[in-house]
């Protein structure tokens, strides 16, 4: 590797990771907004919801590593066009290969880790998430029971609370069961908690009584406790299955998925889809970087000519990920069309490298005389 290859290669790594790390933070910013109900209504800790969004990250990187290659080309090759810097180098005998090589070099290591990501994170982390989540939503020891409220914690039961004291403790507990509606219960005790005991949730109350109201016969009976234990697991759907989604689902699962008993026919094509994402999609940070050079690297430079590259680059980019997502819906449709996933993220790499390779035209008498009364 020649020093200038180093030099502009450190240049487009640094702006990598500047702007990857820049995108990560805004759109992790923006969707772990969606778990502040848990943080609220459920009693998550701080540890626990970073956690939860954090494995969130390999499957914001996949959808940005393409996109910060393909501004930091432009940024990176812009700079050197408008500093004369890529005029010296071509000067000096350098050809449009080797200019372009610190963007290929970077372009190729990022294709290696979208595939690590793609192949390997993506399913693990994004099942993670998503067995977190379920356990967070269907697993009564993680509600939160406010201070003075009644609380709902499941279908026709309510939990109030007067008081939260320390090690989960509480005081003043009332729990209204209504789940047979001819028989409602109520019970109170001066304190207690909700813990998670052999794989249950429950209410654990001390010293207090159980109330009985047997609505036909119009009667009411009372039992006084020491100590009394509410199971509340009954009242949860325990028909519910969680249904496994593509991106939680390794490559081999995916091109299989006609094996899976759980997943009806017609959902097929969506996995079959996803499993062709997964490999075809890396190919897109290289496309999208052999477009930026092919933009700014054609032909002659010229810093009056800039904007309209980049703008052709922008649009050509643009167009590319909307007939991407266009090709994906069909595709989940008619598995027959999925090759269209591998020739659109191939194009861009085949029609880039040839509209790089292109010599610079020879400027005119006209273009010299017109250049040298320019301004600067």
């Amino acid at each position: 590797m020649t020093l200038i290859t180093r030099y502009v290669l450190k240049q487009l790594f640094v702006g990598m990771v500047l702007v990857t790390a820049g995108l990560t933070c805004v759109i992790w910013l923006t969707q772990s907004l969606r778990f502040v109900e848990m943080i609220v209504n459920r009693g998550l800790t701080a540890g626990t919801f970073l956690h939860l969004t954090m494995l969130l990250l390999p499957n914001f990187l996949s959808l940005i590593l393409p996109i910060a290659l393909f501004t930091v080309v432009l940024f990176t090759y812009n700079k050197l066009i408008a500093d004369r810097e890529l005029a010296v180098m071509r000067a000096a005998g350098l050809s449009q290969t080797a200019l372009a090589m610190p963007a290929l070099v970077l372009g190729g290591a990022v294709v290696v880790v979208s595939y690590a990501i793609n192949l390997h994170l993506l399913p693990e982390s994004y099942r993670m998430f998503r067995e977190m989540q379920w356990d967070i939503r269907y697993n009564y020891s993680h509600v939160l029971l406010q201070e003075g409220t009644f609380n709902p914690v499941a279908q026709d039961i309510t939990v109030y609370v007067r008081k939260r004291g320390h090690d989960s403790q509480l005081h003043g507990v009332l729990v209204h069961d209504t789940r047979d509606a001819a028989k409602p219960v109520t019970m109170m005790a001066e304190r207690g908690a909700l813990v998670e005991a052999e794989g249950k949730s429950r209410v654990v109350m001390f010293n207090g009584n159980r109330q009985e109201v047997e609505r036909s016969a119009n009667r009411f009976s009372i039992l006084y406790f020491d100590r009394y234990s509410f199971d509340i697991e009954a009242a949860r759907k325990t028909d519910i299955v969680r249904y496994r989604e593509p991106r939680e689902r390794t490559l081999g699962e995916l091109f299989d998925i006609a094996q899976d008993p759980h997943t009806p026919p017609r959902d097929w094509g969506k996995y079959i889809v996803e499993g062709h994402k997964r490999l075809a999609s890396p190919l897109a940070s290289l496309g999208f970087a052999l477009i930026g050079l092919a933009c700014m690297i054609h032909g002659n430079f010229s810093r009056r000519q800039q904007t309209q590259r980049i703008v052709l680059a922008v649009v050509i980019v643009v167009v590319l990920q909307a007939s991407t997502l266009g090709i994906e819906n069909v595709a989940a449709r008619n598995t027959k069309l999925a090759p269209l996933l591998y020739a659109i993220a191939v194009l861009p790499i085949l029609a880039g490298y040839i509209a790089m390779l292109a010599p610079p035209r020879r400027p005119t008498p006209e273009a010299d005389d017109a250049a040298a009364t320019a301004p600067s």
